[in-house]
């Protein structure tokens, strides 16, 4: 028969996205496009040693649990991690989620009508992008600086458009890297506050830092804690294990006040009843009872990442790479590239995967689809080794299209 598909669904089926995934995922191109942690840095045995105990343990581990999520993972996460970036939730202010992805897209689906107004860093997570247009939202991007949003461009927006949402990432924004300043955190916060604009903040990377404290939150805290408002507040807090320990066990967090969580867990109700049990009482049995020490295993996650960027900006020091620009990360997973006059990233792209080697181009991480002179590398999937081919394949690509231009 002939399928007649809701309107809103070509914009699944016609992202190049999904044929880069697609292409990546075969086996025969070194990727530098996805968002993948490196997998020989999973604690394999210690999650072997958990599912064994959880499994053995209780049959209850294979049966339906809470909408919610698993009640002593989400206990840990609120009395331990959250509270430890000083973040403290009311009760019932947390829903576990199948990784941050899902959290945005609850979000969306209860709070945001088809036309409404949002806001997102320009640029912002491809994942934002398609959620909200799948929703039918109006996207509005809102410039930056290495300090974060312009309070301006922001205020001039707000508005302007009066919009009911910002969606944005203070921790190393996905893809350009960027950490937010105290002053600009505290300053986008006052605006959406003063003018009641939800803020969805995704701190899905922001462990992923390489300066030599241990840890960020007290400098660089989340506009969820700036605000401590408890209930009634204007943020929802949202995360993700999958970049620190590992994506297939797909348990993130969104943390709010009761009504919002609320709404939220009601409509994940209808979508899967509840992300994985098994998963989420295994996580808890590594997090809480194993020998697993997360903030140790994260902080050796940070050496070899590090190791990783500035073997990444070495090779961009190469002939091929000339005129290119960047600003360094601090921390997260890309690097966000300029390409010279001349390159254009979607076209480049084509030339790449004939070498075999990915990447994200820019108009993927913008909502007009501008960006087209930008490139995103990942740096902490690629072992050493394919990272240096990756790169030298990149490069070929380049010579090549520039040869040809």
């Amino acid at each position: 028969m002939k399928y007649d598909f809701s309107a809103r669904t070509h914009t699944l089926m016609t992202s190049p996205l999904l044929s880069i995934r697609t292409q990546t995922r075969r086996g025969s191109i070194i990727s530098l496009a996805e968002e993948l942690p490196a997998e020989e840095l999973f604690p394999l045995s210690l999650l072997a040693e958990a599912a064994s105990t959880v499994i053995s343990a209780d049959a209850q581990a294979l049966q339906y649990g809470d909408p919610e999520g698993y009640g002593p993972l989400r206990e840990w996460l609120e009395n331990d991690w959250l509270r430890g970036k000083g973040v403290h939730i009311p009760p019932g202010g947390v829903l576990l989620t199948t990784g941050s992805q899902q959290a945005v897209d609850l979000l969306s689906r209860v709070y945001i009508d088809p036309g409404d107004r949002v806001l997102v860093e320009n640029p912002t997570s491809p994942g934002f992008l398609q959620v909200l247009r799948m929703q039918g939202a109006v996207i509005i991007p809102v410039e930056s600086d290495r300090d974060g949003l312009l309070p301006e461009h922001l205020r001039e927006l707000i508005v302007a458009h009066r919009p009911k949402a910002l969606f944005a990432a203070p921790s190393f924004t996905n893809p350009s890297g960027i950490l937010w300043s105290l002053e600009r955190r505290r300053e986008v916060l006052e605006l959406c506050i003063s003018h009641n604009v939800l803020i969805v903040e995704d701190d899905s990377y922001g462990d992923l830092h390489f300066q030599r404290q241990n840890r960020i939150a007290s400098k660089y805290p989340s506009l969820y804690a700036l605000e401590n408002a408890g209930e009634g507040g204007h943020v929802l807090y949202i995360g993700s294990f999958s970049k620190t320990v590992a994506p297939a066990l797909r348990t993130g967090w969104a943390a709010g006040s009761r009504e919002l969580i609320g709404v939220m867990a009601a409509a994940k109700g209808m979508a899967d009843w509840q992300s994985s049990s098994l998963n989420q009482r295994l996580l808890y049995h590594l997090l809480h009872v194993s020998a697993f020490d997360l903030r140790e295993h994260i902080a050796m996650l940070n050496r070899e990442y590090d190791t990783r960027l500035k073997l990444m900006v070495e090779l961009l020091k190469r002939p091929a790479w000339k005129d290119c620009t960047y600003h360094l990360p601090s921390g997260g997973m890309f690097l966000w590239v300029s390409l010279p006059d001349g390159l254009d990233a979607l076209v480049l792209l084509k030339n790449a995967l004939r070498k075999g080697v990915a990447y994200l181009p820019g108009p993927l991480c913008t909502a007009d689809g501008s960006g087209s002179r930008y490139i995103r590398l990942n740096f902490s999937h690629p072992g050493r080794d394919e990272l240096l081919l990756g790169m030298n394949l990149m490069s070929e690509a380049i010579s090549e299209f520039t040869a040809r231009s």
